[in-house]
């Protein structure tokens, strides 16, 4: 009888702590939620979405163009908008239906087309827009439609109990690009200043590539535990396309390298 009580109680320490470890094994799957001909919504952590829309170019066919959705409780904040106010109304219905969420804020990252695009879409709505300052002066003078909120340097938003970031660390793609981080889950979507893994250095038109490198090693110093990068085309990933931009971009290694070709 004692036998069997001392078994009974040291299965009741054991069963709890086994199935501790194996909830903390468990990793998140990324899932594609949603999909149309225009939008695809990629679950990627717990609490984070990617949302993929496309634009048509001349030099480099139809571009997937990446932004970032952040949740916590029945709250969103977006980086980057889809590329037109007609894919973006497709999002904006999406987040309020499928998500059962409330949009608190978008954030475009930069002044392009594929970060800022639809963003008369979230006006409609009445959704608060925010923008580093250089953002909206860049926005003005090409004509496009101006986020109505701007910050310096940095900003940081409550989304439910935790806080999202977008800060300006340099130039690199433009002169105006920021990225968003989400602290809980160690999140950074890059945008346009971050590259998938063996990307081309894309368009430059808008670009200071002396300092895109040095722009990349700050960020990688200030979120030295970030888990997951999403860029702003292509595939996400992980601190590896941190890495990948920063090599791609160093103009030492490409004045090293013109040096070794002369000889």
């Amino acid at each position: 009888m004692k036998t069997a009580f001392k078994a009974l109680l040291l299965l009741s320490f054991l069963l709890p702590a086994s199935m501790c470890m194996a909830q903390k094994g468990k990793r998140f799957k990324p899932k594609e939620v949603y999909k149309s001909s225009s939008l695809v919504i990629t679950q990627i952590t717990e609490n984070t979405f990617e949302h993929t829309s496309f634009k048509q170019t001349n030099d480099f066919g139809n571009v997937p163009c990446n932004g970032l959705i952040v949740r916590n409780a029945d709250e969103v904040i977006i980086f980057d908008t889809p590329t037109n106010d007609k894919t973006s109304q497709e999002l904006i219905k999406w987040v309020n239906e499928g998500l059962r969420c409330q949009i608190k804020a978008v954030i475009p990252t930069h002044f392009h087309d594929d970060s800022a695009g639809g963003l008369k879409a979230f006006d409609e709505h009445q959704i608060p827009s925010y923008a580093y300052v250089r953002t909206i002066e860049l926005a003005k003078v090409n004509n496009y439609v101006l986020p109505k909120n701007s910050f310096q340097d940095s900003l940081v938003l409550k989304v439910g109990a935790e806080k999202v970031v977008a800060k300006f660390f340099g130039e690199g793609h433009t002169k105006d690009n920021v990225v968003g981080y989400f602290p809980s889950e160690d999140v950074l979507f890059g945008g346009c200043l971050i590259k998938e893994n063996k990307a081309s250095k894309g368009y430059l038109g808008d670009a200071n590539v002396a300092d895109w490198s040095n722009t990349v090693e700050k960020i990688k110093n200030a979120y030295p535990h970030v888990k997951v990068v999403v860029p702003g085309h292509g595939q996400y990933g992980n601190q590896k396309l941190l890495d990948y931009t920063s090599s791609l971009f160093d103009t030492r290694m490409f004045g090293s390298k013109l040096f070794k070709n002369k000889q």
